[in-house]
């Protein structure tokens, strides 16, 4: 059974139309979650606990679809290998 990993994180963005960061190291991350269901609630709590901020951002990452593993292992990981 293949898991669907999803990350939720954000932070203060540098201007709200663009989606630099403020600060990388200030990032919040809120967790890894086991499917986009959890990991909607999580983001939805985060973005409504900051909604008086204007420049605070938080996404969900997919982080099953950065590495399915049917595909060959890239250069980095050969190198380890």
């Amino acid at each position: 059974m293949t898991q669907r990993l999803h990350l939720v994180f954000g932070g203060e963005l540098v201007d709200p139309t663009q989606t630099v960061f403020r600060d990388v190291a200030a990032l919040h991350v809120v967790g890894i979650f086991p499917d986009y269901a959890s990991a909607f609630v999580a983001w939805k709590a985060e973005a409504q606990r900051t909604v008086d901020n204007a420049h605070m951002r938080y996404f969900i990452a997919h982080l099953h679809r950065l590495r399915e593993v049917g595909d060959a292992a890239s250069a980095t990981e050969e190198l380890g290998a």
